[in-house]
């Protein structure tokens, strides 16, 4: 992620920074602070673009997800009414159609619970890389703010 890449330097040039002895204050080069910023916010929707595509991705992965159990269940429905017609057999079906129905929930259900927590622990990391970028150009206006002169 270039944002991350970028406010990598940007913590890179506040903590090998000039300090002003007993203000706990840094001296910084304001345009090339403002120079990342300006890159960050040019980079910054192109991770709002990946988040976007990880909520389709998500929402393809459920979709292909209902679609095999449903699948797997109009199999075993034909499996069934194929065998209809002697007792044994249609008691043996059912069973193992009810197996493979049974099996294929409980896939799909794996495949969607797998899927929200991909896209959640994606979001999460693209959550928390905003927060920071929030805070860290939220601290740098307050500093920027305070040297006034």
């Amino acid at each position: 992620m270039n944002v991350l890449r970028l406010l990598d330097e940007l913590e890179d040039i506040i903590e090998s920074s000039s300090t002003i002895p007993f203000a706990g204050k840094i001296l910084v080069d304001r345009g090339e602070i403002l120079d990342i910023i300006k890159e960050i916010r040019i980079q910054l929707p192109d991770e709002v673009k990946q988040a976007q595509w990880i909520k389709e991705e998500r929402q393809r992965i459920l979709i292909d997800a209902q679609q095999e159990a449903e699948a797997i269940m109009k199999d075993a429905r034909l499996h069934i009414e194929e065998m209809v017609e002697k007792d044994e057999i249609t008691k043996q079906a059912q069973k193992r159609a009810e197996e493979i129905i049974a099996q294929a929930q409980a896939h799909a259900k794996e495949i969607r619970i797998g899927a929200r927590q991909y896209a959640d622990e994606l979001l999460a990391g693209l959550e928390e890389n905003l927060d920071k970028l929030a805070a860290t150009i939220q601290q740098n206006r307050k500093e920027l703010k305070g040297m006034k002169g």
